[in-house]
């Protein structure tokens, strides 16, 4: 009750002012829950083949990024934990339906950054990076994904780009509470 107290002491009678400042209230408080919801409950009722783009955002929220073919299909970007960790893809076919999901921080994709691809060819494959650096004085950029090397220890896996946005090589890292730091 307290909420609605202000917001009636700020917006008088004006019930308009009050229903759309209720509506974004709740607009955040769903956007907060999509954030730090459990993996499990992210897709629990999607189903591949059956669930639309519409299921998805109801269950998951809005994503990080939408990625659009020119036949109609997409990619959902869901990257989660302010950590990292774990980046979810949702592909939606041209028919609308979920064609897959998947938790893209993995050996096996990072296994498929090679040499030459764009910035814009890793950010598809693997979400939104944990963080970026540049070195000036080594004229590149590396973006860093924090992933589960094991079920119990987390480890960076880092994308090199030279100043053209193309990769040159890729390395791997402690996470810092590994090494003392962090």
């Amino acid at each position: 009750m307290g909420i609605i107290a202000s917001l009636l002491g700020l917006f008088g009678c004006d019930q308009q002012k009050v229903d759309e400042a209720m509506r974004k209230a709740g607009e955040a408080a769903k956007g907060a829950w999509d954030a730090s919801k459990p993996d499990s409950l992210l897709f629990k009722d999607i189903r591949i083949g059956e669930s639309t783009e519409g299921d998805v955002r109801n269950s998951a929220g809005k994503p990080e990024i939408v990625w659009e073919d020119a036949d109609g299909a997409k990619r959902l970007e869901y990257p989660r934990s302010p950590q990292g960790g774990k980046t979810w893809m949702v592909d939606i076919g041209a028919d609308g339906r979920v064609a897959s999901i998947q938790q893209v921080l993995t050996a096996e994709n990072f296994a498929r950054v090679r040499p030459g691809m764009t910035k814009d060819e890793i950010r598809r494959l693997l979400g939104k990076p944990t963080q970026v650096n540049a070195y000036r004085l080594k004229q590149e950029e590396v973006w860093g994904w924090r992933w589960w090397e094991s079920s119990t220890e987390t480890a960076f896996f880092n994308v090199h780009f030279n100043n053209d946005g193309i990769v040159t090589t890729t390395s791997r890292n402690d996470a810092p509470e590994r090494v003392g730091g962090g």
